[in-house]
């Protein structure tokens, strides 16, 4: 089951990403799918922060479970963080909309670009983000719908406890705990620096 977790990153803004499924034992792929996963790789070159989170969405699109498991520092109340989670997926919500809207919109010029010689690299790298994006829309929606199971952790109330004193000596510190206790890496580049 993947855990999904919502909590402040440094700058006291909300973060939603899961915890890292293991990694699927390497199988042979038609040509099409190795291209798409090379394109993929060599595309996402995203921030940490915004990749982890357009995962998160992509991946509650194979969720089967009625419910999500979602940890939280367990500061609010369930209400008040049901309603903080609700507002901010429609908020993240619209915003791909737009962006698709602006992917729709500069589509056709970059279509123009295969008049120019060698591989179509714009209308490739476009196609392959309005992809993302619709994947992850798609995942609000469903995430959206689908009920949610809030389990408060006592090392997500310490780092948030943390990041409102504005103790960064503690920070490094806090985050390797959360590692070790919920299985995650990288964890400092998605909710420090």
């Amino acid at each position: 089951m993947i855990t999904f977790f919502f909590v402040r990153d440094y700058r006291h803004k909300y973060r939603f990403f899961s915890s890292d499924p293991p990694k699927p034992l390497p199988a042979k792929f038609s040509k099409t799918k190795q291209i798409w996963e090379i394109a993929k790789k060599k595309l996402m070159l995203l921030p940490q922060k915004t990749l982890r989170q357009e995962q998160a969405f992509s991946r509650a699109l194979k969720l089967q479970d009625p419910s999500l498991r979602i940890v939280y520092s367990g500061f609010s109340e369930e209400k008040r963080i049901n309603l903080r989670f609700h507002l901010f997926l429609s908020g993240h919500r619209t915003k791909r909309v737009l962006i698709l809207v602006g992917e729709t919109l500069l589509l056709p010029f970059a279509g123009l670009a295969m008049l120019l010689p060698g591989p179509n690299i714009a209308f490739y790298a476009l196609a392959l983000m309005m992809i993302t994006h619709w994947q992850s829309l798609l995942g609000i929606r469903r995430i959206l719908k689908k009920g949610h199971d809030f389990v408060a952790s006592p090392s997500l109330a310490e780092w948030e406890e943390a990041v409102k004193a504005h103790n960064e000596e503690a920070f490094s510190s806090i985050l390797e705990k959360m590692a070790r206790e919920h299985n995650l890496e990288n964890i400092q580049k998605v909710l420090w620096k």
